[in-house]
């Protein structure tokens, strides 16, 4: 007998290999590496997967477009993909005499349709329909023993979930980025990289909102009154922000040379609860928090850890920690490591998490696994103690905090100052990244004076919204329902690399608002948060066997049909206003002819560089250091962008001129020499030098290729002159 395991990852496979036996051995087939083992008569091979294996291409169109898809290797469709080619063949070959299929995939819709679609197309012989499901949420010894003893069926609805949500995607992402990128090609005669998505555009819409209302913003004007007083002692005026320029000239006149009476002091002691167990979005939001990692990068981190075998599976929205968990197991592991073990000895006997209110059918939230880990990058360090300090916190007791509150009067006006201090630390005291109140309370009571030192008046402006940052957008995602736990943090980095947005406080670009407005005037269901989340929803209850996948992907089919009618009926529009964005997009400051400097790719050295908008005209030019990032600062001594590039030789980046010459004692290229005008465009005709001497050519090339040698350049007009008398 010969049993088949499908796992997700390489080291998802050995891990899973080894837990279930001893006599595990590592193999190779080709390049790609596996693992067997024979006990009792049955041969077990374990493989892997690598993520899909598998993409969707139309099955009738040779530019992809359409609604009649099809599964095929990823090899055939996905640049960069020729390694899956290897694991696909391997697969195919190792699977040939296999009586059993095991479904060891990641225990969530994307793992479920990753090994759905091996199993299927890879495997053969209808070997999906064969096959039992492990269902783990680590990858422990004890976790995987008791998932392959306790087999269950893949999940159906689980598979046409997934298969629906990229139909779903591959009907509104590749369908639509590629109408919007004809337009600019039918108008402009140009091809330029434009991507649209069912979550991704309407995430752009709600970021092109805030950066309008930030630039709308109009800052507004007020003071505040404050008193600095004994005990270092700065109490606010009660009316706080004063607009009113006169009323604040009459509180400081009121309470000038005057002391401070004590009218009410107030102490009170507040119950803080530990935190709740970690879900994704909760862990990313911590990790922006303490560590400013971004989002993407703390789910890698998670990632590993879980294939390492040390925590638990993050991709969960869950904040529920069950008991069957063995939590006196998990914390006898941790025990070992002297760190932790100061803080578990002070753990309650009974252990009881506090948990929050959302759950998981698949996965409980994010915990350790209590095996401690080696050698883990520093990235992998950092969200591991977050992970096992949460952990710990959530089973501590409750930390108490009082706050202090005292009213003061000044002649005839009302001020107030609060101080805070933690009485108990509880949680507080296992939780390291939570910074304590600590301050001093003043011995005050009614009744008592306090001399104030001086009376300040300070004048401010109101700020406008705060930017997003990518933490508090995938917040913001959560809680408008639109896209997954799984997929939110890759579609902010979508973002990122189409240069729609930029910076840590996220701003858009030029393009992006762009895009946005042009959708909204002529194609608004793409922006539509509305219809995002109703697909969302669908897919939910398609998980739960109250809609159909052919139902979903027909409401689908109709919405994207719709849209790509509102694009083609606006062609000419979408197009000019797309072009237009990009190269506004593109300017990275101004030339010396007059123009405006230009990122330009070139298909002949397949690099990035910086060009002239009066290309032929001016061809000045400058080229763009591998990693180089253009900065919003100019050079002091040319006024060109300066750029930040790697140190040669060591770490760290420096800030340079776009110009290497720059300050250098060189002779720089020289505009081109206008000697006349074309007979042919009546454009301007420049002087150049060639192999066979000075030419002069029309400043209209490629569109029009009039030349000739400069010798001949006198004759021109006679020419001219010629052609007119035998048109006479």
């Amino acid at each position: 007998m010969h049993e088949v395991i499908i796992s997700e990852k390489p080291k998802s496979a050995e891990k899973i290999a080894k837990a279930l036996s001893s006599k595990a051995k590592k193999k190779k087939h080709g390049k790609i590496n596996y693992w067997e083992f024979e006990e009792d008569g049955k041969r077990t091979t374990v493989l892997s997967a690598v993520g899909h294996l598998y993409s969707l291409t139309s099955a009738t169109s040779k530019d992809r477009l359409g609604f009649d898809l099809t599964w095929v290797p990823a090899y055939e469709v996905e640049r960069n993909s020729g390694y899956i080619r290897d694991y696909v063949y391997a697969i195919k070959q190792l699977s040939r005499d296999a009586d059993k299929f095991v479904h060891a995939c990641d225990y969530d819709v994307e793992g479920t349709l990753i090994g759905y679609n091996v199993l299927k197309y890879a495997c053969g012989n209808n070997a999906e329909a064969k096959a039992s499901r492990m269902k783990f949420s680590t990858l422990t010894k004890k976790d995987i023993v008791e998932a392959y003893n306790h087999m269950i069926d893949i999940d159906p609805h689980q598979v046409d979930s997934g298969i629906a949500r990229h139909m779903l995607d591959y009907y509104f992402g590749m369908n639509i980025s590629s109408a919007l990128m004809d337009t600019v090609l039918s108008t402009n005669h140009r091809r330029i990289s434009l991507s649209a998505g069912r979550v991704q555009t309407p995430t752009l819409s709600i970021l092109v909102d805030r950066e309008k209302e930030i630039q709308a913003f109009v800052p507004e004007p007020y003071w505040q009154i404050k008193a600095k007083c004994d005990f270092d002692i700065v109490a606010n005026h009660v009316e706080d922000k004063i607009f009113d320029k006169e009323r604040a000239k009459s509180i400081f006149k009121e309470c000038h040379g005057a002391d401070a009476t004590v009218t009410n002091v107030n102490v009170k002691e507040t119950i803080r609860k530990p935190p709740i167990p970690f879900n994704l979005g909760g862990l990313q939001s911590e990790a922006h928090a303490v560590f400013g990692f971004s989002p993407k990068r703390t789910q890698i981190a998670a990632q590993n850890l879980y294939v390492g075998g040390y925590t638990s599976y993050p991709r969960t929205s869950s904040q529920k920690l069950p008991e069957s968990l063995g939590f006196k197991e998990i914390f006898a592991g941790l025990l070992k490591d002297e760190e932790f073990k100061k803080h578990i000895a002070d753990l309650p006997a009974k252990l009881k998490p506090n948990e929050g209110k959302k759950e998981d059918a698949a996965h409980p939230a994010i915990h350790p696994t209590g095996v401690l880990p080696s050698k883990l990058s520093a990235d992998e360090e950092k969200i591991y103690r977050l992970i096992v300090y949460r952990f710990i916190s959530v089973f501590s007791e409750d930390s108490k905090l009082e706050t202090m509150k005292v009213n003061l009067k000044v002649n005839n006006e009302k001020f107030v100052f609060s101080r805070k201090r933690v009485s108990h630390e509880g949680w507080l005291k296992h939780y390291p990244f939570k910074k304590q109140e600590a301050d001093e309370f003043p011995p005050l009571k009614k009744g008592d004076l306090l001399k104030i030192h001086k009376i300040i008046s300070e004048e401010k402006e109101t700020k406008p919204p705060a930017r997003y940052n990518e933490a508090s957008l995938i917040k913001e995602l959560e809680k408008r329902d639109l896209g997954t736990k799984a997929t939110r943090a890759d579609i902010i980095a979508k973002l990122y690399d189409r240069k729609y947005i930029d910076g840590k406080k996220i701003e858009v670009k030029p393009l992006g608002v762009h895009i946005i407005d042009t959708l909204k005037q002529y194609c608004k269901n793409l922006t539509s948060e509305e219809l995002t989340r109703e697909f969302e929803k669908e897919l939910d209850r398609l998980e739960s066997d109250k809609i159909t996948k052919e139902e979903i992907l027909a409401n689908g089919e109709r919405e994207v049909r719709s849209i790509l009618r509102d694009i083609d009926d606006n062609q000419r529009e979408i197009g000019s206003k797309l072009f237009e964005s990009y190269q506004e997009s593109n300017i990275v400051g101004d030339c010396s002819c007059g123009g405006k400097l230009l990122k330009k790719y070139s298909k002949r050295n397949k690099q990035y560089f910086i060009g002239c908008s009066k290309f032929p005209t001016c061809r000045n030019t400058y080229s763009l250091p591998k990693k180089a990032n253009i900065l919003k600062s100019k050079c002091p001594t040319c006024g060109l962008p300066m750029i930040s590039i790697p140190k040669k030789g060591q770490k760290g980046r420096e800030h340079v001129c776009l110009d290497p010459n720059c300050g250098k004692e060189v002779s720089k290229r020289r505009a081109p020499e206008v000697v006349g005008k074309c007979p042919k465009c009546g454009r301007d005709l420049l002087k150049r030098s060639g192999r066979f001497g000075e030419f002069v050519g029309c400043s209209g090339f490629p569109q029009c290729r009039f030349s000739c040698q400069l010798k001949d350049l006198d004759d021109l007009g006679k020419e001219e002159l010629e052609v007119k008398e035998n048109n006479q």
